[in-house]
């Protein structure tokens, strides 16, 4: 007994180490192509364009119920962020002559189509409908001025998009009711 040697007792387990990386080998380039492969024409066409018209259906009225309650993540891009909001509600809290203009206009037609033998009423419809157009686009033209440099002062003037300006002039001249997205604010409460 004198040549035995006695166990050597195995050393404890390693706890389980914190790995670095993904843990797992790159999936061979084959392997990979393979995965992410899917046919060019669906086996089915029907159920593919029933599906996708189903999807495309559920997004636009998605859309509409954001242009009602102002939704900011399905509104169109057009309509997205911080700064179109500020100026939909700057337009939608006051007053404008834009927003007469056709109301208006379509008044002066129809008197038109009856002052066909009164010429000189017929003229005067006309000088009256330019001069209350003429009146609407000063009007929204200083409204948008004054919203540029509101919006310069509040978010910055990087952060403004392009045209904003033009979309809050458009809007002014939609009648209320008729403006997308429907006004969030009523009369006389401008954004703070």
């Amino acid at each position: 007994m004198i040549g035995r040697r006695k166990p050597t007792p195995a050393p404890p387990e390693p706890a389980e180490e914190a790995r670095s990386g993904k843990g797992r080998p790159t999936p061979r380039r084959r392997e990979a192509e393979a995965q992410n492969r899917r046919p060019l024409v669906p086996d089915d066409r029907k159920e593919a364009r029933r599906r996708s018209r189903e999807v495309r259906n559920e997004a636009y009225m998605k859309q509409r119920q954001a242009m009602v309650t102002g939704d900011e993540r399905y509104l169109p891009v057009r309509d997205k962020g911080p700064v179109r909001r500020y100026a939909r509600n700057y337009v939608d809290a006051r007053w404008s002559i834009a927003e007469f203009f056709m109301p208006v206009a379509l008044v002066m037609i129809v008197v038109m189509l009856f002052a066909s033998s009164v010429p000189q009423l017929a003229n005067i419809v006309v000088l009256g409908m330019y001069g209350v157009l003429l009146v609407s686009i000063v009007d929204s033209t200083i409204m948008s001025q004054i919203l540029k440099r509101k919006l310069a002062k509040k978010f910055g003037a990087g952060e403004i998009p392009p045209w904003t300006a033009f979309y809050a002039f458009g809007r002014s001249f939609y009648w209320r009711r008729l403006r997308q997205p429907k006004p969030q604010v009523k009369r006389g409460e401008y954004p703070s």
